[in-house]
């Protein structure tokens, strides 16, 4: 598999002529009389066999794209480039389903589909994304964004399992993109195969940005200049670090539900890709630690079986907190000897002698709660006035499949 960056890439772009088409192609606010529903369509066969797809510009007149584009044109581009990517992810993960792809939606407002910060998102069997997203994917990113949201169409809960595992298709194709997604990545990298990693982030991010152009952040580091030999190091420790994402893919699979939950309940974006690495890489040793390791394993455990992210709505990242503990309270400074600690913990809480993993979670009841509101969750979503009869009748499957509440996606064969 090659790590050739934006590969799939469309005639590259200036950062001027990019700033002038993001700002006439910002998303705007629901027009009044706008009705969702009315906009140019076309049914296109993506797959040889299956389902053909729904493209649609809804709003195409009333946000005045027709002064400009010609709807055809924009269906069949979009068109093409998911083909591009359907066939770019079946290369990655050949062992994935076909992706359910049956509506992409060109989205030029915001609401509660398409937030005004999210350059698309995957709903239900369906694809929203804004037209300022399309170029900057097409011209800047590779279409890493269509690559991003046609994976979620393939996974089978909610949770921020389901973004660590998508990320991880953007980095292979990009390691920029392991920079910009760092959160992710970086305990595991830094622990296991760059040291270095926190200077290099620190350099990639110290370079100054512009606040007068349109232009996100993320994008206009991505479009700098950056130390060659850095990002071809980096690629060569993603071709390592394959295994490893291949876990994490199959844990997200085989333990959606589980992998969800505890995404939420700790607060650790990294939390699978971290427990794929303490199963698949020989871990440091700790005979330095002592009496202490079980003090500093006391702390994760306590940590890690905090609620109070699910139940009282928190945002604390469980292992932050945790290695912020081990650093100040038993001052334990050298930050590799930190995330040794925190590896073997994951390899002690999650990884059974017979290396096999199982998702442990600490309180069946929250649990429960946790799956009752991403019920509740999809249900509020269904009443939108704008989710399509596609969206409902994909989330009205979702809730099928999502076993009742007490039971496992461990013991549910679905």
């Amino acid at each position: 598999m090659s790590l050739a960056p934006n590969v799939f890439s469309e005639e590259k772009i200036g950062l001027g002529e990019l700033d002038r088409l993001i700002k006439i192609h910002t998303p705007q606010k629901i027009a009044e009389g706008f009705d969702s529903k009315i906009g140019p369509t076309k049914s296109v066969q993506l797959h040889p066999q299956g389902e053909p797809t729904i493209f649609s510009i809804p709003g195409f007149k009333a946000y005045g794209c027709d002064k400009c584009h010609q709807p055809d044109e924009l269906i069949d581009r979009s068109a093409n480039r998911m083909r591009k990517t359907l066939k770019r992810l079946h290369t990655i993960s050949p062992d994935l389903p076909p992706a359910p792809i049956k509506q992409f939606i060109i989205q030029s407002w915001t609401g509660e589909l398409l937030q005004p910060w999210q350059f698309a998102h995957t709903t239900f069997d369906s694809v929203r994304i804004s037209p300022a997203a399309i170029l900057i994917d097409s011209r800047v990113y590779g279409n890493a964004t269509h690559l991003h949201e046609t994976l979620h169409l393939t996974q089978p809960f909610l949770g921020s399992a389901n973004e660590l595992e998508a990320y991880g298709l953007n980095i292979r194709s990009d390691p920029k993109f392991l920079i910009l997604n760092f959160p992710y990545f970086s305990d595991t990298v830094t622990g296991f195969f760059m040291p270095e990693f926190p200077e290099i982030l620190d350099r990639f991010f110290a370079r100054s940005t512009r606040d007068d152009l349109n232009i996100p952040k993320e994008v206009q580091w991505f479009l700098m200049p950056f130390d060659e030999e850095i990002l071809a190091k980096l690629a060569v420790q993603i071709k390592d670090m394959e295994p490893i994402l291949k876990e994490v893919e199959r844990l997200n699979r085989q333990f959606p539900i589980e992998a969800a939950y505890l995404g939420e309940q700790t607060r650790a974006m990294s939390l699978l890709f971290d427990i794929a690495a303490a199963k698949l890489l020989p871990l440091p040793g700790l005979r330095e630690m002592g009496s202490e390791r079980k003090e500093a394993f006391s702390i994760l455990e306590q940590q890690f079986n905090k609620l109070d992210n699910t139940r009282l709505g928190y945002r604390v990242d469980r292992k932050r907190e945790a290695l912020m503990i081990l650093t100040y309270k038993m001052k334990i400074k050298d930050p590799q000897l930190r995330l040794a600690l925190y590896f073997h913990f994951l390899k002690h809480r999650y990884i059974g002698s017979d290396g096999e993993v199982t998702l442990k979670v600490s309180d069946e009841e929250d649990l429960k709660k946790f799956i009752e509101e991403k019920r509740v969750e999809v249900t509020r979503m269904m009443k939108s006035k704008n989710f399509t009869e596609i969206e409902r009748q994909g989330a009205k499957k979702l809730l099928e499949l999502v076993p009742a509440v007490g039971q496992s996606s461990a013991s549910n064969p679905e």
